[in-house]
């Protein structure tokens, strides 16, 4: 004995069978010119839109993570190089805590640009193209539902011109073209409304999305230029001390009164720790650049650096 749920089953199986089979004559019929096809031209134009919408969309979700992924990347790769010149600065150099701390904000500039282009512009970018395959499905359901009632009203034509009538026949065949053209058109009239908007939307959306990403760009590129700045005042400095060996630190012999702005004020007994010149040529013959030890020791930067005369001043 058979079960219930199977016949049920089996039934349905064999009823989308068919429905398969009448769309795929109908769809040849109209093929071959032996029967007139139902045209929405707005419609298509609507669809060709979201085709190139859906395109467009998947190329920029793509590009936006090749994107993120780079950026994670760079990340690593200044990671490991900031890593690197804090392995080299050595630990009895001044601020050398401050190299590590000012390493760690890198660090952070760098994650927070990373995670801010998640939160603002990939996520909203996965919620826009969610919207994509769900609307495609119903666009294709469409789509069949049109050859069905194409099919029905083919069918109810063919049976009002027979000759010999058949009322039963006839007014299932209404009854079916009824049903039809009520399920094509639900969808249809749901369609015609949400393709235009989604269409609209898109602008909106790419302005806010390429508005996120650089206004984060150019917050970033402030952030880790004060942060490369710091670093680099710190090093210099820091490779200034780190040359004491070499005599690159000097002693005041007499008091010093500055008479510029770039000048350093210098009392018999300081002692200053003397900084390269980053370009040689800048270097008046005579004078050195440095920063007092007592200075540094207290505020750990450079602003209090400046020029000196070099015979006021013996080396240690």
């Amino acid at each position: 004995m058979s079960e219930p749920g199977k016949g049920v089953n089996a039934g349905k199986l064999a009823s989308n069978v068919q429905k398969r089979i009448t769309r795929v004559q109908e769809k040849m019929m109209q093929k071959l010119g032996k029967a007139d096809e139902t045209k929405d031209t707005v419609f298509e134009e609507g669809v060709a839109n979201f085709n190139k919408q859906m395109a467009e969309g998947t190329k920029l979700q793509r590009d936006l993570r090749a994107y993120l992924a780079a950026i994670k990347t760079m990340h690593e790769c200044s990671k490991h190089l900031q890593e690197c010149l804090s392995d080299m600065y050595e630990p009895d150099w001044f601020g050398k805590e401050e190299v590590d701390s000012i390493t760690e904000d890198s660090d952070i500039v760098w994650e927070d640009l990373h995670q801010k282009l998640m939160d603002s512009a990939l996520n909203s970018m996965d919620t826009y193209m969610a919207q994509f395959p769900e609307i495609k499905a119903r666009i294709a359901k469409r789509d069949r539902k049109l050859v069905d009632f194409d099919s029905a009203r083919h069918h109810f034509a063919s049976i009002q011109k027979a000759k010999k009538k058949d009322e039963a026949k006839t007014a299932k065949a209404e009854e079916e073209l009824a049903r039809a053209q009520k399920v094509f058109e639900e969808i249809n009239c749901d369609l015609q409304e949400e393709l235009p908007s989604l269409w609209n939307s898109r602008v909106g959306f790419y302005v806010t999305t390429f508005q996120s990403i650089a206004a984060l760009e150019e917050t970033f590129h402030r952030e880790i230029g004060k942060v490369r700045a710091e670093l680099g005042g710190q090093r210099a400095g820091g490779l200034g001390q780190g040359r004491a060996s070499g005599r690159m630190q000097v002693k005041a012999l007499h008091d010093y009164a500055a008479t510029d702005n770039d000048e350093l004020d210098l009392k018999a007994g300081d002692v200053v720790l003397v900084i390269p010149y980053i370009n040689s040529d800048e270097q008046d013959e005579g004078w050195l650049l440095g920063v007092k030890e007592s200075s540094w020791l207290q505020n750990k930067n450079l602003t209090a650096k400046g020029v000196f005369p070099e015979n006021f001043t013996q080396r240690l």
